[in-house]
């Protein structure tokens, strides 16, 4: 026999449960404890016709027919075709197939590249009614639908060349500095091109600085690519360099001082682009393989298999062989004194051989770590006459400065470009805002 006290905790325990609900017994005693219950929590009354009817959730969704003009915009990526790219975009496969070949017949679809876009513009009843693609660095291509077919319209875009300013200081690396200024990394390259004999980039500092003016090549607001640079500063390690264009009537070209006196040297002061010093020349170095101390004839430049080498001067190829201790290596005479040499290569270049005559900045080989090498090195070594040199303590000869009517010319256009290296140009930003608000 249970005691009403303890029948009310347990049903005071049940009554307090959450979903899901459970079916008791009712005692007899029920009547009295639902009294009290009452009593305390006056019952409300709701008028039923307040309740909102359950929604279903087909009742949410829209028909075809509510469905507003849209569009969809997708990405081509790496590996995917036109054909399928229309496909995603909810043509059929002999919509797709019929416009694949409309747009083939009016551009070279190889043109298509990864980031490229293509619109498609839906109807109210979600029928594809027009597709657009971008082509970066090209155009534009409209197709429009024309019953079961698409009329195909081309809007090539206009190439220009804007003059620019480009600045900016470098707090972790040149390419940073120019990548984060909204540069392409080509710029890169040729700034390094300009200032190779002067700058060490091996060695650049944080608070080191730059400034160039070049010719920018836009395809509508897209940029392509660069022309030459005309000039640039580069202040380094507080000393200050630059460089101004000039070309010859024979369309040669090269970059020189202020006064008109070349920056080409006769020796690049490296024969590797973006690469690291691992060891520097001494007269007494211990060797990680023989384990003694020896003579270290060159500098070793630390960078991965197959970089580039290039020939730091003009001159002609003496050896390009194997031997045990310098592993595959090419030495090049430049002058009846002055002999270079490239060790450790994991291969020559095409066409390298004894007798070859090569231009400064030739590649000639590749990084390796054949021979008595522990790592993928260049060991970059200059002899005079037999006697070994600091490759980077090297005193470079400079070409003839400018004269007469070029010296003239010449110093008109520095006077030209002298106020461009101090000031930004803003019209690549103007006409970079000026975008189809389509894409």
């Amino acid at each position: 026999m249970i005691s009403l006290r303890k029948l009310s905790e347990r049903l005071g325990a049940v009554l307090r449960r959450p979903r899901p609900y459970v079916a008791v017994a009712i005692p007899v005693a029920l009547p009295f404890l639902l009294a009290t219950v009452s009593f305390q929590t006056p019952a409300r009354t709701v008028d039923a016709s307040a309740v909102a009817p359950p929604i279903r959730y087909t009742d949410l969704a829209p028909t075809p027919a509510q469905l507003p003009e849209h569009s969809v915009i997708i990405t081509i990526e790496d590996g995917d075709t036109l054909n399928e790219v229309l496909q995603s975009g909810s043509l059929s496969p002999s919509e797709s197939a019929k416009l694949n070949n409309e747009i083939g017949h009016s551009i070279d679809l190889r043109r298509l590249r990864p980031g490229n876009l293509v619109r498609f513009h839906m109807d109210a009843a979600g029928t594809v009614d027009s597709v657009e693609l971008k082509l970066t660095g090209w155009g534009e291509v409209d197709a429009l639908r024309n019953g079961e077919t698409f009329d195909v319209t081309l809007h090539e875009a206009q190439q220009r060349e804007i003059e620019t300013t480009v600045s900016a200081t470098i707090n972790s690396s040149l390419w940073e500095a120019l990548t984060g200024a909204g540069e392409s990394p080509q710029l890169v390259q040729q700034l390094v091109d300009v200032f190779q004999w002067d700058v060490d980039f091996f060695a650049l500092q944080q608070g080191d600085s730059f400034s160039v003016v070049v010719k920018k090549r836009f395809s509508g607001s897209d940029l392509v690519g660069y022309g030459p640079i005309t000039a640039a500063r580069f202040q380094h390690d507080g000393d200050t360099y630059e460089a101004f264009r000039s070309e010859s009537a024979g369309g040669r070209a090269g970059y020189y001082s202020r006064t008109g006196t070349p920056l080409r040297k006769q020796f690049l002061r490296a024969p590797l682009q973006f690469s690291r010093i691992t060891s520097r020349f001494s007269k007494s170095r211990y060797h990680p393989l023989l384990h003694y101390f020896r003579p270290h004839h060159g500098v070793d430049y630390g960078a991965p298999v197959g970089t580039p080498v290039m020939t730091t001067a003009d001159g002609v190829v003496m050896d390009a062989a194997y031997n045990r201790g310098e592993g595959n290596f090419v030495r090049i005479r430049h002058t009846s004194r002055i002999e270079t040499s490239y060790l450790h290569l994991s291969r020559f270049a095409k066409g390298i051989h004894r007798g070859k005559r090569v231009t400064q900045g030739d590649v000639i080989g590749y990084v390796g770590m054949t021979g008595l090498a522990t790592g993928p090195h260049l060991d970059y070594r200059v002899s005079d006459d037999g006697t070994w040199l600091d490759p980077l303590k090297l005193k470079s000869i400079t070409p003839d400065p400018l004269r007469g009517a070029a010296l003239a010319q010449f110093r008109a256009n520095v006077d030209r470009l002298l106020p461009r290296l101090a000031t930004q140009n803003t019209a690549v930003a103007q006409i970079a805002a000026k975008r189809r608000a389509l894409f």
